[in-house]
């Protein structure tokens, strides 16, 4: 098997190690390829499609990020086809999820010149901001799906297996196993999670109490109170 594979991407000739991803490929040709669930810190899932490319001879587009370049593949990445792909998905994020604190997700929706109010009669995404324990705060009416807090949390850093996937289709959450709080499950509390995730949907708490108009003294107070509460279980 040859070291390497030989390609081209968008009419450039790239020479990459076998076994790379076409997201990858692009990458060390200078392309940029958009992403919303990869990371390189987690394994990748192909879960929102944004990354999608055209490749010569294949029925569908294929995720950039799991599909591996091969010999003499042609690839285009700005295709019409792509582009009104990733134009289409973003709309329908967009229609269903809070991204008002996602500026990496509305710069793309720019890129891409996509309709914020394309889906106007959409359902939205609306669970209730959780406050649970004295680390960070859960907002899931941010949350893409993405997988990458579930994916720290487990095999690809923590090994917690504090967060889950919950639900099918349109009511598919993230949560946790028997939708216990927080600090009732194997959470450690080492903030991975809130570190990996796109959308702000995990914050730190403070962060939030300062954004809810609290003051450094009052969340001080607030949390004195909080460990002496602990302390008295």
């Amino acid at each position: 098997m040859a070291d390497t594979v030989s390609l081209t991407i968008d009419g450039q000739p790239v020479t990459v190690a076998a076994g790379a991803t076409l997201l990858h490929a692009a990458a060390s040709a200078g392309i940029d390829v958009p992403t919303i669930c990869y990371h390189e810190a987690c394994t990748a899932n192909a879960l929102c499609r944004l990354c999608v490319v055209e490749v010569k001879g294949a029925r569908l587009l294929q995720p950039s990020c799991v599909a591996a370049a091969a010999e003499g593949m042609e690839v285009q990445t700005r295709s019409e086809r792509v582009e009104r792909s990733r134009r289409t998905i973003l709309e329908m994020l967009n229609s269903a999820v809070d991204l008002s604190e996602a500026p990496e997700i509305q710069q793309q929706m720019a890129d891409y010149d996509a309709d914020p109010v394309r889906f106007p009669d959409a359902a939205r995404r609306e669970p209730p901001l959780l406050d649970d324990n004295p680390m960070y705060v859960r907002d899931y009416a941010k949350c893409v799906l993405c997988w990458r807090c579930v994916q720290v949390c487990a095999e690809d850093a923590q090994y917690t297996f504090a967060l889950s996937f919950d639900g099918r289709g349109f009511h598919t959450q993230i949560g946790t196993f028997f939708d216990l709080p927080m600090p009732e499950t194997s959470c450690v509390f080492c903030g991975q999670c809130v570190g990996v995730c796109p959308t702000n949907a995990l914050k730190p708490r403070r962060e939030w109490l300062l954004q809810e108009g609290k003051t450094p003294d009052e969340i001080m107070a607030m949390s004195r109170g909080e460990r002496r509460k602990s302390r008295r279980r």
